[in-house]
């Protein structure tokens, strides 16, 4: 058995070994090891997940101490921990917001990850992982909602409209929360109409454990190949629920328009065939073209927290 602070250091490895993994691989209209974004690169992306990881590290350290009894669960400090991360990654790297949802998605992860028994060979236990992780998110506090506001002012993600009830834009938000004492939880839920990493959280991430996860898996037995395995799950996740990020940014018909045609190619073979292969790059050129209003970053958030749940299963390249 692991000492725990070895125990929380394996936990950061899993998740930066994660997001490296969804980064590199050769997903439409994201950033990966050949092509990016004005301003964005992929050494972008490699610094993010090394700033990332000592923040992943603590979370972990927190839900030991959960485990441990040394405090409680409302005690974690979850908000703070991922201002903290944001912002490390914000110092470390000058391209932008790269990580934010998958920060949001993960650091909860870690806490959970830390809050469960390592079983033989250093794996987690895939369900027993996800119950603490519904009690994680649920035991929030108005000052972890405060701390995920301050995380959106560092790292200014596109394609933030007015939000008709506690806008993070708006100043008198946070005191309102506070006053109120309205938790992060209760906040995701009110966004979780728009956004699909708020909706991961309050529903206890049902695209990542239901569908991304096992889909992956099932291709990385399949195929033997990482990056075809990300990319048809990345695939796989657009198809069947159209990006949040690209709807907040252009509409709803044309973010439908994109699921569309990611299906089109699964159901040609993706990389598995020569057609699927040739839509395949017609969709990354269609995507890119406009810049990065069709960039699907919701959808490669979730496959990364799909990824952290396979390396913490114990999936080794």
């Amino acid at each position: 058995m692991l000492h725990p602070l070895e125990k929380a250091k394996h936990i950061s490895n899993c998740l930066e070994l994660a997001i490296l993994f969804e980064t590199s691989a050769d997903k439409p209209g994201n950033v990966n090891l050949v092509v990016g974004f004005e301003g964005t690169r992929y050494e972008h992306f490699l610094a993010s997940a090394v700033a990332a990881a000592p923040s992943f590290e603590h979370a972990a350290k927190q839900g030991i101490a959960v485990s441990c009894g040394e405090i409680g669960v409302r005690d974690v400090g979850l908000g703070r921990i991922i201002e903290r991360c944001v912002a490390s990654i914000d110092v470390w790297q000058h391209g932008g917001n790269t990580l934010l949802g998958t920060v949001i998605l993960l650091s909860p992860l870690a806490v959970a990850a830390g809050m469960t028994p390592m079983e033989e060979g250093c794996v987690f236990d895939i369900p027993k992982l996800r119950k603490n992780l519904k009690l994680v998110v649920e035991s929030t506090t108005a000052e972890d909602a405060v701390g995920v506001y301050k995380a959106i002012g560092i790292a200014k993600p596109s394609g933030l409209n007015k939000a008709s009830e506690l806008d993070v834009n708006d100043p008198n938000s946070i005191d309102r929360i506070l006053k109120e004492s309205i938790s992060l939880y209760q906040v995701f839920r009110i966004a979780s109409g728009w956004d699909r990493v708020c909706s991961e959280w309050v529903e206890n991430y049902p695209i990542t454990f239901d569908v991304a996860h096992p889909y992956l898996m099932k291709n990385i037995s399949g195929t033997k190949d990482l990056n075809v395995a990300v990319t048809h799950t990345f695939l796989k996740v657009l198809a069947e629920y159209p990006d949040t990020f690209i709807a907040r940014k252009v509409s709803i018909e044309k973010t439908q328009g994109v699921s569309l045609k990611a299906k089109e190619i699964l159901e040609l073979g993706g990389l598995a065939t020569l057609e699927g292969r040739e839509k395949l790059h017609e969709f990354d050129a269609e995507l890119r073209g406009s810049g990065n209003l069709l960039n699907p970053g919701t959808t490669a958030d979730i496959v990364a927290a799909a990824l952290a749940l396979c390396v913490l299963g114990g999936y080794r390249p």
